[in-house]
């Protein structure tokens, strides 16, 4: 449905900083800089894009699709170390569905980022 996203950031080298480290573990890196917008995602295609432009408005929520659990831990551990707040723990929220596992973390302008598996564990 969505083919990409882009978002403002109050200081697109401190986001720069935080979703690398955050979404690194999803397999997520930056593909592209252009004209002070970040383009990151994966296998060279830029789905999520930020910069610096207009106000930043927090209150956004992010949810970026993980492989498999691990991968929804590591990047809440990856996401605080980089400066990110919990907003949720990693864990299940059967509100959605019995597989939904999920993380959430504040970033460095109080967007709601999350990492989420569908599928159960083997």
């Amino acid at each position: 449905m969505l083919d990409h996203i882009g978002l403002t950031v109050s200081d697109a080298q401190a986001s720069k900083a935080f979703f690398s480290a955050a979404l690194a573990p999803l397999g997520v890196s930056v593909v592209m800089e252009e004209q002070g917008w970040v383009g990151m995602g994966k296998d060279g295609k830029p789905d999520f894009w930020f910069g610096v432009g207009g106000a930043a408005h927090a209150g956004m929520h992010l949810a970026f699709a993980a492989d498999n659990r691990a991968q929804v831990d590591a990047f809440y551990k990856a996401a605080l170390e980089a400066g990110g707040k919990d907003n949720g723990a990693p864990g299940i929220r059967a509100i959605y569905h019995p597989n939904y596992y999920g993380a959430f973390v504040l970033g460095p302008d109080g967007h709601n980022v999350e990492a989420v598996c569908h599928r159960p564990e083997p």
